[in-house]
């Protein structure tokens, strides 16, 4: 007798080259297929925001790499695109696949949340999760809708959420000595239109 239960078949990196440029983001972790839509102009505020205050702290100590949306290839059923990225220069020697995409996790990945429970689902849980056992060593959750930053750091080989931060709060990281936002500084401000 046959057994009639099928197995599902895993996405893979190859699978990502065959999606359509719709202009959605395709990732895929653990072999499951993750789709977003277009990002709010207040999402892509914040990671511009964060990419801006991450360069230019590093512009001064000339130590890692700044990337917004790079492509992260841990493996082929693990590929995905944070919103932004830290790495320093000595782990970015030995990160770049012949492709060139990422393929070590860097120090510190950034995502800005999106509306939706699938969405924050995704960020909170499943990558979360991902970025824990590759390796990263600092991961911020930020939410322009609530104003808020969760900083995760490694402990006991997990990431762990060590603090929450509002916008009176200033985000400081021993992963970058010297590096010191107010919070407020990352969302926009409605008066500035």
């Amino acid at each position: 007798m046959e057994n009639s239960t099928a197995i599902a078949e895993k996405f893979t990196s190859a699978d990502l080259a065959l999606m359509p440029e719709d202009g959605k983001r395709y990732e895929i972790i653990d072999g499951e297929l993750y789709v977003s839509g277009q990002p709010r102009f207040e999402h892509q505020y914040t990671c511009t925001q964060v990419g801006y205050l991450l360069a230019d702290w590093n512009d001064d100590r000339n130590v890692g790499v700044v990337l917004p949306a790079p492509g992260l290839i841990f493996g082929r059923h693990d590929d995905v695109a944070p919103d932004v990225v830290w790495i320093s220069l000595e782990r970015l020697a030995g990160a770049l696949d012949e492709a060139r995409h990422l393929t070590i996790a860097p120090e510190l990945v950034i995502e800005v949340l999106s509306p939706g429970k699938a969405n924050q689902d995704r960020d909170r849980e499943v990558k979360l999760n991902l970025y824990s056992r590759r390796g990263v060593d600092e991961y911020w959750i930020v939410s322009w809708m609530q104003r808020f930053v969760e900083v995760y750091r490694r402990e006991d080989a997990a990431l762990k959420l060590v603090a929450t931060l509002h916008d009176t709060d200033t985000l400081t990281s021993p992963l970058l000595p010297g590096f010191s936002c107010p919070v407020s500084r990352l969302f926009f401000q409605e008066s500035l239109t």
